[in-house]
C-alpha cells in the first residue's frame, strides 16, 4: 500500500501505469505547436496602390532612422529598399545622410560603390572610392577594391597611379606584392623592379629580398641577382642578418654552376653568423659539399661546425676543461698546429680559482696533454719541456700535488736520453712533496735503467717515509731475492714483521711463509707459530694444515684439532664450521676418515632472541654435538626431529 504523498516504504515514487518517452514529449509538442503567422502577399494593381504602398514603407524607415540614427544597419535597408524600387537618386541621397553620421563607416562605402557600380555609375563610383581612400587611406580593403575596378575597367594608368597613392602611405607588405603582381600582369619588368627597390626600403626584412632575388631570378637576370643579394647582405648587416639569405644566394650559384662562389658563400657565413642563428646554414653546407665537395671540404665542414660547438661551450663555461681538451683534440685530428696551439693557451690561462684538487686534476690534464701534443706533434721539444717546468710552479705544492706530473716530466727526459734531469726532477719531487706514487714510479724508472744500488737506496728512503705500507717490504724483498740475496730478504722480511703498526699484515705474512717456504720447512713452522701467537684466525690454522699435509696426514688431522680446540674456547661457532669444512674436503681428498669429521659437524638451528627495544628477532645458530654443555638439548632436540618424522 503506497504512503501518502504518493510515496512507498523505500522513498521512491510508484512507477507509472503509462510510460512516456522524451520522443513522444516532443513530437507531441511540435504537432500542437500553432502555424507561423506570415504576412500576407499583397498584390500592386495600379500605380496609385504603389504609390502608397512605397510612402507607407518610406515612413517606417524614416521612423526607424529617427528612433536609433546611429543604426547603420537600418539605414542600410532603407536604402537597399530604395534601390529595390528603382530610386536610386533616393538611395543616393540616403547613403549620404548615413554618411553624415558616421563618415568613417567602411560598410557604408562599400555598400554605396557596389549600388554605383551595378548601376554603371562608374564616375561616381571612382568618386566615392576616391574620398574612402582619401579618409580611411589605411583601410586596405578601399584601395584593393579601387584598383581592381580600374583595372577591371582597361584604365591601367589610372590603377597604377593609384597603386603609388597608396604606397605612399607604406602599406603592409601584402599591398606592395598586389601592386609588383599587377606590374607583371603587364609585363612591365622595369617598373617591377622599381617597386621592389622602394618596398625592401619601407620593409627591409630578409624575405622581401629573397622574394625580390626570385623575381630577378624568373625574369633571367643573373647579374641582377647577384647584385640583389649583395644589396641585402650590405643592407641588412650582421645584427640582422639571416641564415636564410646565403642559403637562397649559395642555392643560386650551385644552380648556375659556380660551385667555387657557393662554397665561397658558406664560407663567408659561417665565420660571421653565430651559431644559434645559423643551424640550417650548417645543415645546407654540409649537403652542399656531400654533393659537390671532396673528402677534404666535407672534414673541413664538420670540423668548423664542431668548433661553433667548442667556442661555444667554453665560452658559456671557461673552466670546462673537458670541452677544452675535446677542443684541443679536433685541432689536432685536423692537423692545425697554430690552431691547437693557441686553444692550448687559452685553455691554461683559466686556471681553477679554488683550491680543490678535483677541479686542479682536470686542469693539470690539460697541461700534460699540451706538453704531449708539443713533443709529439709539433716535434718542439724544448717548448714541450718548458710546458712541463710551468706547469710544475703554477701547482701549489703546500697544499696538494700530482704525481702524475713529475712522472710525466721523468719519462719525457728519458725520451730525450737525458737521465740525469729525470733523476733531478723526481728527486726535486720527492723533496717538495714526498707521495707513494712518485716513489713507485722512481723505483720504476730505476729497475728499468737496471740500477739496483739507486732502486735499495729509493726503497730505504720509501720505507723511511711510509713503514706501515707492506707492499713496499714484500717489493722490496723479492727485490733482494731475485738478486739472489737471501739473507738481505730474509732480514727485510724480520724487520717488516716487528714493525709496530702495518697496512696490511696479512699480505706481510703470506710473502713471508711463501719465501720460507721454499728455502727451509722448519723455519716455516716457526713462522706459522709466531703468527698463531698474533692471531687465531681461522685462515691460519687452515694455511698451517695444508702446509702439514705435505709432511702426513697426521700432522695435519692435530693441526685441525688444534684449531678446532682453540676456536671452541674462544667461542667462535662460524670459524669451527669453516675449519670442519676444509678438514672433511681435506678427508675426502686423502681417502681418510670422513665421518669422524661428519660426526662433529653443527646442526643449524633457527631461535629467536630479544632486541633492545623488546622485540623478538629469529637467526640461526649452530649447535656442535661435542659441546658438553649443550648436550642434552642437542639429544632433546634430536627427538624432536625423530617424532616430527613419525608423525608426519
Amino acid at each position: 500500500m503506497a504512503e501518502p504523498g504518493g510515496y512507498n516504504q523505500s522513498g521512491r515514487a510508484p512507477k507509472a501505469t503509462i510510460q512516456i518517452t522524451a520522443e513522444q514529449l516532443i513530437r507531441e509538442a511540435f504537432e500542437r505547436q500553432g502555424s507561423v503567422q506570415k504576412a500576407p502577399r499583397q498584390k500592386v494593381l495600379d500605380g496609385e496602390e504603389l504609390s502608397d504602398y512605397q510612402m507607407r514603407r518610406r515612413r517606417e524607415f524614416e521612423e526607424g532612422v529617427r528612433r536609433n540614427r546611429s543604426n547603420i544597419g537600418e539605414w542600410l535597408r532603407y536604402a537597399n529598399w530604395e534601390e529595390s524600387q528603382q530610386e536610386i537618386a533616393r538611395a543616393r541621397s540616403i547613403y549620404e545622410r548615413a554618411l553624415d553620421i558616421d563618415p568613417r563607416n567602411q560598410t557604408i562605402y562599400i555598400k554605396y560603390a557596389e549600388m554605383e557600380i551595378k548601376n554603371k555609375n562608374v564616375n561616381l563610383a571612382r568618386n566615392l572610392y576616391d574620398r574612402a581612400v582619401t579618409i580611411l587611406p589605411r583601410v586596405s580593403q578601399f584601395w584593393y577594391r579601387y584598383t581592381y575596378m580600374e583595372e577591371l575597367l582597361g584604365n591601367i594608368n589610372a590603377a597604377r597611379e593609384i597603386f603609388d597613392r597608396w604606397m605612399q602611405w607604406e602599406p603592409e607588405p601584402e599591398a606592395w606584392n598586389a601592386f609588383i603582381k599587377f606590374e607583371r600582369r603587364y609585363n612591365e619588368i622595369d617598373n617591377a623592379r622599381a617597386v621592389f627597390e622602394r618596398f625592401v626600403f619601407v620593409h627591409p626584412e630578409p624575405k622581401t629580398w629573397l622574394k625580390w632575388a626570385q623575381f630577378e631570378e624568373e625574369t633571367g637576370n643573373t647579374d641582377q641577382v647577384r647584385e640583389v643579394f649583395g644589396q641585402a647582405i650590405d643592407r641588412l648587416g650582421e645584427e640582422f642578418m639571416d641564415q636564410h639569405i646565403f642559403i637562397s644566394f649559395a642555392k643560386f650559384e650551385v644552380r648556375m654552376r659556380e660551385h667555387e662562389r657557393a662554397r665561397a658563400i658558406y664560407k663567408y657565413a659561417l665565420e660571421r653568423l653565430p651559431k644559434a642563428k645559423s643551424q640550417s646554414l650548417y645543415n645546407q653546407y654540409t649537403i652542399f659539399e656531400k654533393q659537390f665537395g671532396d673528402k677534404d671540404e666535407i672534414e673541413s665542414v664538420v670540423v668548423t661546425k664542431r668548433r661553433m660547438e667548442y667556442e661555444n661551450l667554453v665560452r658559456q663555461d671557461p673552466q670546462d676543461y673537458d670541452a677544452w681538451l675535446d677542443y684541443t683534440w679536433l685541432e689536432e685530428g685536423a692537423g692545425e698546429v697554430s690552431r691547437a696551439r693557441e686553444v692550448y693557451e687559452r685553455a691554461i690561462a683559466n686556471h681553477p680559482t679554488v683550491l680543490q684538487k678535483p677541479l686542479w686534476r682536470r686542469y693539470i690534464y690539460v697541461w700534460l696533454f699540451y706538453a704531449l701534443f708539443e713533443e709529439t706533434i709539433a716535434r718542439d721539444i724544448e717548448r714541450a719541456r718548458q710546458v712541463y717546468r710551468l706547469c710544475i710552479k703554477m701547482i701549489p705544492h703546500k697544499h696538494f700535488t700530482f704525481g702524475k706530473l713529475w712522472l710525466q716530466y721523468a719519462w719525457f727526459e728519458i725520451r730525450q736520453q737525458n737521465v740525469d734531469a729525470a733523476r733531478q726532477a723526481l728527486g726535486q719531487a720527492l723533496g717538495i712533496c714526498a707521495k707513494d706514487k712518485i716513489y713507485r714510479g722512481y723505483i720504476a724508472l730505476e729497475l728499468e735503467l737496471r740500477e739496483f744500488d739507486r732502486v735499495r737506496t729509493l726503497y730505504s728512503k720509501y720505507l723511511e717515509f711510509n713503514p706501515t705500507n707492506c707492499t713496499t717490504w714484500v717489493e722490496f724483498a723479492q727485490l733482494e731475492l731475485a738478486l739472489g740475496e737471501n739473507d738481505r730478504a730474509r732480514a727485510l722480511f724480520e724487520l717488516a714483521v716487528d714493525q709496530p703498526m702495518l697496512d696490511m699484515p696479512e699480505v706481510l705474512w703470506k710473502a713471508y711463509i711463501d719465501f720460507e717456504s721454499s728455502q727451509d720447512t722448519e723455519r716455516t713452522r716457526e713462522l706459522y707459530e709466531r703468527l698463531l701467537n698474533l692471531t687465531d684466525h681461522v685462515k691460519v690454522w687452515i694455511s698451517l694444515a695444508h702446509f702439514e699435509l705435505s709432511s702426513s696426514l697426521e700432522k695435519a688431522r692435530a693441526v685441525y684439532e688444534r684449531g678446532f680446540a682453540r676456536q671452541k674456547e674462544l667461542g667462535l661457532k662460524e670459524e669451527r664450521l669453516a675449519l670442519l669444512e676444509s678438514w672433511r674436503q681435506m678427508e675426502q681428498e686423502n681417502n681418510g676418515d670422513v665421518e669422524a669429521v661428519e660426526k662433529r659437524m653443527p646442526k643449524r638451528v633457527r631461535k629467536r632472541r630479544e632486541l633492545e627495544d623488546g622485540s623478538l628477532e629469529e637467526y640461526f645458530d649452530y649447535v656442535f654435538p661435542d659441546d658438553s654443555e649443550q648436550g642434552s638439548r642437542f639429544k632433546l632436540l634430536a627427538k624432536a626431529h625423530l617424532w616430527k618424522q613419525k608423525q608426519a
